[in-house]
């Protein structure tokens, strides 16, 4: 068994508006493990669930912080993916490529970001489109993987945090979180710093849970008819370890401290599990008409002076 350690810290203000968290609503409590249908039959520790009332955004209070990152996420991308996910093709991050496109003129040559790389996939796909790619990767294996079974070269990628990595100011042209930000204790201090990176006119790119998830309020309403005080959303002490969900205010009300511009944000409705197949169909219409799909894209453009 693998005996994950935490300290655990009790959060005082939004991470990303900076409201005081004392008047934020408890939503429920999340255990260190899957809860199903019935998470009063199941045992473990558990953290409260709060919602900002500001910027909706979602996070535990009090924050469980690992002793060891590697606890979270150095197991081996075998133990996620088929083989098959090892094969890279062209069409992969193709249609953010082309998003970014139409918010950016690109030039060949232009340098390129990938924070939190994974196997290198992403940073191939940027090569591919002209970019000097660059990355880092927290998961040691994942850094093993990508330059031994990816071909990443190694003075191209770095193991590491972004806590504890660091690049010259205006390095890059353009920079992705693609389902990243929600694993960071400190979101926003995590985008300060990639700001500093990032040059006048650059653009960031940002995938993330949507705090509006239709399907984690379907969830939630279940479990309150079931009579219980438990919540469906973040999963701070198990996997995916997921500390947030975000909000569109939540980049609003940071891009006043940060002075960024939101070019684009997009919300996608994603796969849908635990629910009968037959309702998936409307299911997804009515995400689609809402706005209330799991994932919630944002493209972020640094000011050009």
């Amino acid at each position: 068994m693998n005996i994950k350690r935490y300290s655990f810290e009790e959060i005082m203000n939004c991470e990303m508006c900076g409201d005081a968290t004392g008047k934020h609503r408890i939503m429920g409590q999340r255990l260190n493990g899957s809860q199903g249908f019935r998470p009063k039959k199941k045992t473990g520790i558990s953290v409260s669930v709060k919602k900002c009332t500001k910027c909706q955004l979602i996070y535990s209070s009090p924050q469980p912080i690992p002793f060891d990152i590697q606890d979270h996420y150095g197991i081996p991308p075998e133990n996620y993916w088929t083989p098959e996910y090892f094969n890279w093709n062209p069409g992969y991050y193709l249609s953010e490529i082309n998003t970014l496109k139409r918010i950016k003129e690109i030039q060949p040559g232009m340098k390129a970001l990938d924070i939190g790389a994974g196997l290198g996939k992403c940073m191939l796909s940027l090569k591919n489109a002209g970019f000097d790619a660059y990355g880092f990767e927290p998961s040691q294996p994942f850094y093993e993987r990508a330059i031994s079974k990816m071909g990443i070269p190694s003075e191209k990628l770095q193991l590491g945090q972004i806590e504890d990595i660091d690049y010259w100011a205006s390095t890059f042209d353009f920079i992705t979180f693609g389902a990243v930000l929600e694993h960071l204790h400190h979101p926003a201090a995590c985008l300060e710093k990639a700001f500093k990176w990032l040059k006048p006119d650059g653009v960031i790119h940002i995938e993330a849970p949507s705090s509006k998830h239709l399907i984690a309020k379907i969830f939630n309403t279940y479990y309150r008819l079931a009579g219980t005080n438990y919540v469906t959303n973040i999963s701070p002490m198990h996997s995916p370890f997921h500390l947030y969900e975000f909000g569109y205010n939540s980049f609003v009300e940071l891009s006043k401290k940060l002075g960024y511009e939101i070019s684009l944000h997009q919300y996608y409705v994603c796969d849908i599990y635990h629910i009968p197949k037959f309702l998936h169909w409307p299911l997804r219409k009515v995400m689609q008409w809402t706005n209330t799909g799991l994932q919630l894209t944002v493209w972020l453009k640094k000011a050009n002076n």
